[in-house]
This record gives C-alpha cells, structure tokens and sequence, in this order.
C-alpha cells in the first residue's frame, strides 16, 4: 500500500484524511515507453565504444552490434515476459521476488540500485567534463552541479513532463544522427561510388576476421544496449501495462539495435582502416568530422551533451520508481521511499534523493571507475530476470498452460548464459567495487530481518494481483 505518513512527523506530506491513498499515474502509451527508453539508452550509444569495439574485434564493430543485439533481446524479451505477469514499479527487483522469494528479490533490487545510480552520475559527470572544455572558464564542478539540477527539475514536475521532455531531446538527437547518415552516404559515395554503400565487409572481411576477437568485443558492445530494462520500471504508470510494457521493452533493444548498426556500419566504410584511428576513445567524432567538417563536429559535440541530459534525467526516473517500489514493500523505510506527491503522482522525495546522491557522486567519484561498476549491477538483475522466467514461465505456470520450450526454457536460458559471461568477464576494479556493494546490502538486509531469522517485508501481492488477475499465494 501506499505510504502517507502523518504531518506531525514528516511536515512536507499531507496531513491524513479519509481519501484513497496517493499513486503513481497511469497516463504512459507505448510510444511514450519506447521514448523514455531510447533516451536512457541514447541513439548514439554506439559513439562512445566505436574505436575500442572496432580495434577489439579487428574492423568488425558492425557485427558486434548484431550479435549484441540478438542476445541482448533475449533478455528483453525475459523481461517483458515478466512485466505482463508482474506489471510494477519495481521491474527485476519485483521479478526476482515473485520468482525465487522476498530476499533475493531484495538483492536483485539492491543490484539495479547499483545499476541506475550509476547511470544518471556517468551521465551528469560525462556533461560536466565536455562542457568545461567547450568552456574551460567554468569550473567543471558548475558544469555538475547545474547538470543534476536540470535532470532533477524536469523529474520532480511529473512523469508526463518528463516523457514529454524526453521527446523533445530524442528528435534533437535524431536530426544529428540524420545528418550524420545522409553526409557520410555523399562521403562514401562521392569517394568510393554508391554502390560501395552495399557490402558486406563491415561484417566480414576475410583477412581480418577471428571469431574470438569478434567474441571479446560483443561483450563490449553489449554496453550499447544497457539500460533497455528502465522501460519497465514505469509499468505502474502505464495505461495498459501487460501489452504495453512487453512489447515497449523489446522495441526499444530492437531500435536502439537499429540506430546504432547503421552509425557503426557507415563510420566503419568512412574510415576502414581501424588501426589509423588518432585517440580508439574518441573515433567516431574524427569520422564524424571527416564525413561533416567542423560543423558535424560542433553538432555531435552539441548531441552528446543533451543525450547525456536526457540518459541522466531518465536514469534518475528509474531510480526513483525502484526505490518506490521497495519503500511501499517495506524493504526500505517506507516513511520517505514510499511517499508519493498528492498532487503531481511522483514520488517526490526520491527524486531529490536520487538527485543528490547523483551529484555527489559526480564530485567524488572518477569516470572511468564509475563506468566499471555500471555492467556489475545490470547484468546480476539481468541474469535473475531471465532465470525467474524459467522458473514462473516453465516450472510454475498456471494450471492448464502448456510449456513453451522456446519462450519459457530456451530463451531465457540463452540470455542467462550471455550474461554471465560478460559479468564473469568484468574487470577486478568492477567486481571488488560492485562486491562491496552487495555486502553493504546483505548486512543491511541481515540487519532487516534479524540475521536473516525474519522474513523480509513481503511483496505487495494483493495489489499485483488487482492488476494482474492473479490470485494472491
């Protein structure tokens, strides 16, 4: 249930009275999830790891991405599977729970904790650097702190200005993108003749190709679609979320795998050779350059700031909404995680939360230590996901429904496995930092329920069966 606490303790919240409790509002479509998700991820999502994936897999990035995207849409679909039967704010923490029980529910959650923390501070931090070296005057703490403040302001005026935010910041991005295909298309075909457009060396060159070395930097591109699981922690905010919530999720790994195949596969024809790259970390902005002059530059330059606006607002958003989700569980104290706005239907007081944990993050913590704890959290939750599919889906499905061998074992069996590779694969700084993490919650949980003696709060099942139809167990 939701939480209202009374004004005597906790000023900010309405005083008690007789009238149903604050919620979250069902105004969200389809349209708006596929958005919010594609911002979170960012279109140009490939940007950043074109050199290093290029260079790892010896001239085929393009393929990576394919590859990426096949697996990582079977984790997609795991998740939409369990967003129809669970449709929360709560997404893998909520999936977990119902799966395999209240704490390692509570785990999953605390690793996506992880995970959308992360994101928003990668994101905050990445736009504080850029702009203070477009504009080196400005201190880049400024440049932070202003970051955090927008990304926070936008959230905290309601979910329907966030979506709607959200699309204005996807169409700015998109026109760049446009402008990049159609100017590095003139570029190739002004050089090398149109038909050059249409080949298959992007995806194999015979000289060059080892499927090891394709194998390593998959794991890599993989980075590309992380963040496609946000898209289900809006579920209680939308209008119809057994079909919406699915068939959003899944939209947006399969786009955001379209976006970046074609950034990737025409960067990769405007600059072939992948060992003649000045800096492998900036690669796609020298192409990017020389398939549009200085002003593509300035413009992806431009595009890279607002995404990374848009990716910290949406992450924040995610943030937010778990955290909800396991305040009115009672996992987290409910008296703040649990409150919800009467009057916006947001929950306030985890924006702000998630809006200064986010900037104190950014102050403290370095870039490239931040991005190594961003695959720790996302690929345990990812691997619960797909393991509670199996576990719902193909050992305890209602009675009377029959077992689907592709859907309900191999499938999520499939993405388990691609997951754990890539997680196995983390580097030491990640799995020493992450595994912090996890013992920070294990104590706290063991701290909740008396040494684990206690069970933890359970979760709602009476209002997940109100939406669901389900009977409450």
């Amino acid at each position: 249930m939701n939480r209202r606490e009374p004004a005597g303790e906790f000023p900010w919240v309405d005083k008690p009275s007789s009238a149903p409790a604050p919620g979250l509002r069902r105004v969200l479509g389809v349209r708006d999830l596929v958005v919010y998700g594609l911002v979170l991820i960012q279109p140009i999502a490939p940007v950043g790891i074109f050199g290093l994936s290029s260079q790892m897999s010896r001239g085929h990035v393009s393929t990576t991405i394919l590859l990426a995207m096949v697996a990582m849409s079977l984790t997609a679909f795991s998740y939409g599977r369990m967003a129809a039967l669970y449709p929360s704010a709560g997404s893998a923490y909520t999936y977990v729970g119902r799966a395999f029980g209240a704490h390692l529910g509570f785990c999953a959650g605390w690793a996506m904790f992880l995970d959308y923390l992360v994101i928003p501070l990668l994101n905050v931090v990445f736009c504080g650097l850029t702009l203070a070296r477009l504009v080196p005057a400005v201190p880049y703490a400024v440049w932070a702190i202003l970051t955090a403040v927008v990304a926070t302001l936008l959230n905290l005026r309601g979910v329907r200005a966030t979506a709607r935010a959200n699309t204005i910041l996807l169409a700015v991005m998109c026109v760049v993108i446009a402008a990049f295909v159609i100017l590095a298309a003139r570029f190739i075909g002004s050089a090398h003749g149109w038909p050059a457009l249409f080949t298959t060396r992007p995806f194999y060159n015979p000289a060059t190709f080892e499927w090891s070395a394709v194998a390593s930097a998959t794991s890599l591109a993989a980075l590309t679609y992380i963040g496609f699981d946000g898209v289900t922690t809006l579920a209680e905010e939308v209008e119809n979320p057994r079909r919406s919530v699915p068939l959003a999720t899944v939209l947006t790994c399969l786009l955001t795998g379209g976006f970046s195949l074609v950034e990737v596969y025409l960067a990769d024809l405007a600059w072939p050779d992948y060992t003649t790259f000045p800096n492998a970390e900036t690669a796609f902005m020298d192409v990017t350059q020389r398939v549009g002059g200085a002003a593509l530059f300035q413009a992806m330059g431009v595009v890279l700031i607002l995404a990374c606006v848009g990716s910290g607002m949406s992450g924040q958003a995610g943030l937010a909404r778990l955290l909800y989700r396991m305040g009115r569980d009672g996992t987290l104290p409910g008296r703040f995680f649990g409150y919800v706005s009467a009057s916006r239907g947001i929950p306030t007081w985890n924006i702000l939360g998630c809006g200064v944990l986010t900037l104190g993050g950014a102050l403290v913590l370095p870039y490239q230590y931040a991005a190594e704890l961003l695959n720790f959290g996302a690929f345990l939750a990812f691997m619960g996901v797909n393991l509670a599919v199996v576990r719902q889906c193909w050992f305890r499905r209602a009675s009377g429904e029959p077992r689907r061998l592709v859907a309900d074992l191999l499938a999520p069996v499939l993405g388990f496995l691609f997951c754990l590779v890539i997680w196995l694969n983390l580097s030491n700084v990640a799995k020493i930092a992450g595994g912090g993490w996890l013992v920070l919650g294990l104590v706290y949980l063991a701290w909740r329920t008396r040494g684990f003696r206690a069970p933890v709060a359970p979760l709602n099942l009476e209002e997940s069966a109100n939406v669901t139809g389900e009977t409450p167990t």
